[in-house]
């Protein structure tokens, strides 16, 4: 007899709360961005393995991003004995189906109004300020500007165009937004997370399509690289397309403070991630990341404070959706440096600042080597100068 180990979204809805365990077993990064509330996290090789604790006289409810991999897992689970099921469709789903619920337009409307009062209040100082800070210290941008708000469907990206809209309100001096949304190949779910996002928080966003999840599906090496550096690339050209002159990206402190360990434990160097950038193919255009000063940890707060559900990644090579970042770099290397990064924290309170200090203080005379607009310097070629 075959047995059916999944169970729906509605089906989920009408169980009594405390007649089951919902377990994500995504990684935790990717729980971390975004949970139904009250599931809790074990990733899918540790629950098969017997790391987590699951009781054996309740239902388990397993979940993953769209419900393949929990599947597997709960065929396994079921032959060690539990009562287990997976989540047809999985998070994507579960969000899906709250995003159909229909909504009056005075509800929307009541909804944006809240979630702009608590950047204006509640979040002013760790968001707002921080944002305006990081656009005047960097210079970011400039009267007659326009600029493109690149939005991926994530926290960081739909936050910043809050943040852009909020400094538009202001209006110190004049500058135009275009928020720009690229589809390279979104599944139905997370096109509707997208634009249901924009809708409940006012974005007025300008979407164009491209094929890049077709067309690095086949690559087998290093397919996330390419596939940020083609989005890179379709973005610049629209932007410029529609008369912009930079476009924004959602990075954050926290992506700033990795990408220089990464460098460093990885790849051999010292960089950062810049606040601002010419673009180099496109000319006239430029990259600025108005969200460098912002901690990852006040965006989570900004975003469950006000109950929103993004997307984190639409990557068609996992069920996961966790294995690349707008930046190229492969998730599982920047959650062993968040940990890293963690875990010196207990001993160093400074440790992130320090990090974060450290590329704006290098002192070459205590550098072997650099490199400088291509040029590899070394610090023999002036030693005996001194």
């Amino acid at each position: 007899m075959k047995h059916n180990y999944e169970i729906t979204v509605e089906e989920l809805n009408n169980l009594e709360k405390d007649g089951y365990v919902l377990v994500d077993i995504r990684d935790e990064q990717t729980y971390l961005y975004g949970f139904i509330p009250g599931a809790i996290n074990i990733i899918r090789e540790d629950l098969e393995q017997g790391k987590g604790e699951l009781p054996a006289d309740k239902k388990v409810i397993l979940y993953c991003t769209r419900g393949i991999f929990s599947k597997e897992a709960a065929e396994h689970m079921a032959e060690k004995g539990y009562d287990c099921a997976s989540l047809s469709g999985g998070y994507g789903e579960w969000l899906r189906n709250g995003m159909l619920q229909t909504k009056a337009q005075d509800e929307i409307d009541e909804k944006c109004e809240e979630v702009e009062k608590s950047i204006r209040k509640k979040f002013h100082k760790k968001l707002f300020s921080r944002f305006a800070k990081a656009i005047n210290t960097y210079e970011l941008i400039q009267e007659g500007d326009k600029i493109a708000v690149c939005i991926s469907g994530g926290k960081d990206s739909m936050l910043m165009a809050k943040l852009f809209q909020e400094l538009k309100r202001h209006n110190k001096f004049p500058f135009e937004l275009v928020f720009l949304v690229m589809d390279p190949g979104y599944n139905e779910t997370n096109r509707m997370v997208i634009e249901d996002n924009a809708k409940k928080l006012n974005v007025p966003i300008t979407i164009f399509e491209t094929n890049i999840f077709d067309a690095v599906f086949d690559v087998e090496k290093s397919p996330c690289y390419l596939c940020a550096r083609m989005r890179r690339g379709y973005l610049y050209n629209k932007a410029k397309e529609l008369g912009c002159n930079k476009i924004a990206l959602g990075h954050h402190y926290d992506d700033v403070i990795e990408t220089i360990l990464m460098g460093m434990m990885y790849g051999a160097q010292v960089q950062t991630m810049m606040p601002k950038l010419h673009s180099t193919n496109f000319e006239g255009m430029e990259l600025i990341r108005p969200m460098y000063l912002i901690r990852e940890d006040d965006i989570k707060h900004w975003r469950d404070y006000n109950d929103l559900r993004f997307i984190q990644c639409a990557c068609r090579f996992t069920d996961t959706c966790s294995t690349c970042r707008d930046d190229g770099s492969s998730s599982s290397k920047r959650m062993e440096i968040k940990n890293l990064i963690r875990q010196l924290k207990e001993v160093n309170p400074t440790i992130e600042s320090n990090i974060f200090k450290s590329v704006e203080n290098v002192n070459l005379n205590t550098v072997i080597g650099y490199k400088k607009d291509g040029v590899r310097h070394h610090f023999l070629e002036s030693y005996d100068k001194e």
